[in-house]
């Protein structure tokens, strides 16, 4: 079900200032920048290798990852998992009762399709992502 970890969602309170440490102390290259309005966050991408390391900076203070900096503060948000079929892997979970936070899916940065595990489940926030299934809707600003 699970092919590799897709990336790591690092909540910050700005993109700009976060990038300065990922890009100029560890030298890791920003793929893209995008806006998911949905979601309420911009997403700045740099890869590592296979995986990827995503930071999230809320577009909306009400927002998600809003409330997350306002409860945890800044740090990680999320472990992605890559998947071939995020329907399938949505049904296996649900068939063994793990609790979900998204029961469909919806649209994720990069063109991708996303659904999050809740947390109660596993301990943390977790995401499976299928690419190249999903039109983006998201605004690349990079």
């Amino acid at each position: 079900m699970i092919n590799k970890i897709d990336h790591v969602g690092i909540a910050v309170r700005s993109i700009d200032n976060a990038l300065k440490l990922y890009t100029e102390v560890l030298g890791l290259k920003v793929e893209s920048i995008e806006v998911s309005e949905e979601q309420k966050v911009k997403t700045a991408i740099m890869r590592l290798g296979e995986s990827k390391i995503e930071l999230l900076e809320s577009t909306d203070p009400a927002g998600p990852v809003a409330k997350h900096i306002e409860r945890k503060g800044e740090g990680l948000h999320h472990l992605a998992f890559e998947v071939d079929d995020i329907e399938a892997a949505l049904r296996s979970l649900a068939e063994k009762g793990v609790p979900v936070v998204d029961a469909e899916p919806r649209a994720g940065v990069e063109a991708s399709r996303i659904a999050f595990l809740h947390p109660r489940g596993a301990r943390a926030l977790l995401e499976l992502v299928e690419h190249g299934k999903a039109v983006a809707q998201n605004k690349p600003l990079l």
